[in-house]
This record gives C-alpha cells, structure tokens and sequence, in this order.
C-alpha cells in the first residue's frame, strides 16, 4: 500500500491531483474488493455517507443508483462507504429494494474499523470516525498495450 501523506497538523490527506490511489483491501456487500487493482482501466466514483437506514443517505443512494448506467456509459464505476458493517449495508439495500423499488446495484464498502477513511483522510481533526463524508474520483488506466 502506498504511505498515505500528513497534513500540517500530523493528520492524513487525502490523495490529490496526480497522486497515486493507495492499494487498499476491501469486505463490501457484495464481496471482497481490491483498489485500485479492480478497477483499473475505468474510472472510479467512491463516495461515503455517515449511515445506513438514514434518510438523506437512502436518497443519496437511490440517485446514484438511477445514473448508474450514465456513470456506465462513461467507463465510471460506482463505490459506496459507510462506517457501518457488510451486514447493516446488505439489509439497507434490501429495505430499499422493498420499500423504494430500487435494487442498489453497486458494492458498498464496509468501513466500521475506520481503516478506509483513516487512509484516505476522510476523518477531519477532532470529528471522530462516525460520520464520513467525501467523494473522489480516481483512474488506474490499463499498463501500455492494453485494450
């Protein structure tokens, strides 16, 4: 995994503009994912949200899921996080597939430890890890030769 870098104040930050994307090993509900490794040759849209079950969240969710296939079309893959666990995230997608007629067809990372946040320095000084909020955008193009 590449070092994450410190701030000013000896906290993380997150990668900037030409920065490689740290190797991060991931539990998501559906399954375990590598980054960048599985995502290379598209883009990646990783957006967090503070919890399962909550309304702003569940909408947030619900709209990304409509523009999954625009995000599609442009070699855009989706990737949700939230400090909640693979289960909590797996009966979310269920009530909203009931409840909202919406299948959430994208992973969602499991981050409960922190660990993801904390290396990509999502977590502002003094805020805790409870609530995690950030989007990024992120390419692994495919090695020289490659389709």
């Amino acid at each position: 995994m590449s070092e994450p870098r410190e701030s000013a104040d000896g906290g993380v930050t997150a990668p900037g503009i030409g920065d490689e994307f740290p190797e991060l090993s991931l539990e998501t509900s559906q399954g375990e994912l590598s980054l960048p490794g599985d995502y290379e040759g598209s883009w990646l849209v990783l957006f967090s949200h503070p919890g399962d079950f909550t309304p702003v969240c569940t909408s947030e969710f619900v709209a990304f899921e409509q523009r999954r296939e625009e995000f599609e079309e442009l070699n855009a893959e989706l990737l949700g996080l939230s400090v909640d666990r693979v289960h909590s995230h797996i009966k979310w997608t269920e009530w909203i597939g009931e409840n909202l007629g919406v299948d959430i067809e994208f992973p969602i990372i499991a981050d409960d430890q922190g660990t993801v946040a904390e290396t990509l320095g999502m977590i502002h000084p003094g805020a805790g890890t409870a609530t995690v909020r950030s989007v990024f955008s992120s390419t692994r193009r495919a090695p020289s030769g490659s389709c």
